[in-house]
Formats: C-alpha cells, structure tokens, sequence
C-alpha cells in the first residue's frame, strides 16, 4: 500500500475531504452511525422472520429473513469501514437484540416483566454509551 491508500488515522477526521468523496470525515462518520443503526434495526428484521420461518420453510418468512439479513449485514460492513470494528458489532448486535425482544413481547410470543424491561433499557443505555464515548 502506498501512503496516499492507507487510512486515515483518528485524528485526521474532521473537516478535510476524502481524496476519492466530496464528503468530509465527519459527514461520513455520521452516515456510518446511521447506516449501523438501520442494520441493527434490520437485524431485528431478519431475527424475527427467521423465527416464524419453521425452519426456513415459509417462503415469504424465509425470503424475508434472507433479504434482511444480506442487507444488515451489508450495512454492518459499510459501517466498519469509518467505525471500530468492536464498537460497531456491539451496537449491531445490542440494536437487534433489543428490539427481536421487544418485538416477541409485542406480539405475545415473550412474556412481558418489569426485569426485563429493565434489563434492555440497561442495554439500551449500554448501546447510547458507546456512541458517546466514540
């Protein structure tokens, strides 16, 4: 790699453009974050159709689940690209988690306990806490 192609350090993302993007480091950053958080919504998505697939042999749960599940991870990718790879599958998987739990107990399939509301808000915070710190 010559040094025009390897990455840039940290401190560097502020205002000055990539070569190849008319997008500032910090414009893309915040797409990151986004495109992440979209992801983890996705896998929420894709967790629960592969739940009511029985088995992947469902075809409109199956297809979902597959659909969802190459654009999640997709955007999980993108997202690695700007983000820390640990902070990034942390926030995926903590987004998905929440919301597959908090999606079965809408819809009856998870009993519903203070405990456990507690206990996602917890991940929740956990999940805020990361961004801040980035």
């Amino acid at each position: 790699m010559t040094p025009s192609t390897l990455p840039r350090d940290v401190g560097d993302r502020t205002r000055e453009p990539y070569p190849d993007s008319d997008k500032t480091a910090v414009e893309e950053m915040a797409m990151s974050w986004f495109v992440l958080v979209l992801s983890g919504v996705l896998e929420a998505v894709w967790a629960t159709a592969l739940g009511r697939s029985e088995g992947l042999t469902r075809p409109v749960p199956t297809a979902t689940f597959l659909v969802a599940l190459v654009l999640s991870m997709g955007g999980l990718g993108y997202a690695m690209r700007t983000l820390p790879v640990g902070t990034s599958y942390a926030v995926w998987v903590g987004i998905g988690a929440v919301l597959t739990v908090v999606v079965a107990m809408v819809t009856g399939t998870e009993s519903f306990s203070v405990v456990k509301a507690l206990l996602l808000t917890g991940l929740v915070a956990c999940i805020v806490g990361l961004k801040l710190v980035h």
